[in-house]
């Protein structure tokens, strides 16, 4: 091990404790259920009582956990905003995973519900077309945002700078060499696409293969996950049926099961 390497390890290790320690926290007081003192928080998990002291006091600081005024100890604030957070996100993906179903019978075609992560677009949902065509991408896959239709509408609400900072740093040549890499024009492409609700991407990730995208907005006008159809180039503007306006169609349907009142934003 090297002097740095000697230096750093501590360090990492005391940080590693502390959140296993406030995890522990955690689950003690879901476990018994009612606010408690910290030492029989201390005395359940096994602590110092002075580690323990310190630990509450910076996650009381930050809203985690809440102090009364006989000094019990409960879950705070902020955790029940994480918490309304995650039940929405899976509230979605269970009305757009249906969607996507309902939509994959009605095309013959392959669907995938797409969403954000980080820097990549990655697949969340998918049903496989009836047809003989192949898709590569499978759900876990993930992709550069500036490959694919549904990257550049799951970033669309965000502001001019933040999108060039996103694809400053993001955009990747693709395999095909057809994906847009200048951040400006990605970004103005991704305000247009959100603004039309619909992003179509034909050969920039993958040869003779095309992606018709609709973004799943809710009342702020933020996309959440997308709808998309994948399909042969050759398929994207046909009539019979007409994917584009099966996809917007779908991707409406969920709004509006989840109450997303498309007249009540004022930017979409």
């Amino acid at each position: 091990m090297t002097d740095s390497e000697s230096q750093t390890e501590p360090a990492r290790r005391t940080r590693t404790s502390g959140i296993d320690r406030a995890l522990q926290i955690f689950d003690h007081l879901q476990r018994v259920e009612q606010a408690t003192t910290a030492y029989e928080i201390a005395r359940a998990v096994g602590a110092p009582l002075s580690t323990i002291y310190a630990i509450i006091d910076d996650l009381v600081e930050k809203d985690l956990l809440d102090r009364d005024a006989n000094g019990l100890i409960w879950l705070g604030p902020r955790l029940y905003h994480y918490g309304l957070s995650y039940a929405r996100s899976l509230d979605l993906l269970s009305a757009a995973t249906q969607e996507m179903h309902e939509l994959a019978r009605q095309s013959g075609e392959t669907v995938q519900v797409c969403g954000r992560d980080q820097d990549m677009m990655v697949v969340l949902a998918m049903e496989d077309g009836t047809g003989q065509f192949n898709v590569s991408s499978r759900v876990g896959s993930r992709s550069p945002l500036n490959w694919t239709a549904s990257g550049r509408l799951l970033v669309g609400h965000l502001p001019l700078p933040d999108l060039l900072a996103i694809f400053a740093r993001s955009a990747r040549v693709s395999p095909t060499g057809r994906a847009e890499t200048d951040p400006q024009v990605l970004a103005d492409n991704a305000h247009e696409a959100l603004a039309e609700g619909l992003s179509i991407q034909a050969g920039e990730s993958d040869f003779a293969v095309a992606c018709i995208a609709a973004p799943i907005l809710d009342q702020s006008g933020r996309c959440h996950v997308t709808m998309s159809i994948v399909v042969p180039e050759h398929k994207v503007h046909q009539k019979d049926p007409d994917l584009i306006a099966m996809v917007r169609e779908s991707a409406h349907r969920v709004e509006r099961r989840l109450g997303w009142n498309r007249r009540n934003r004022a930017n979409v």
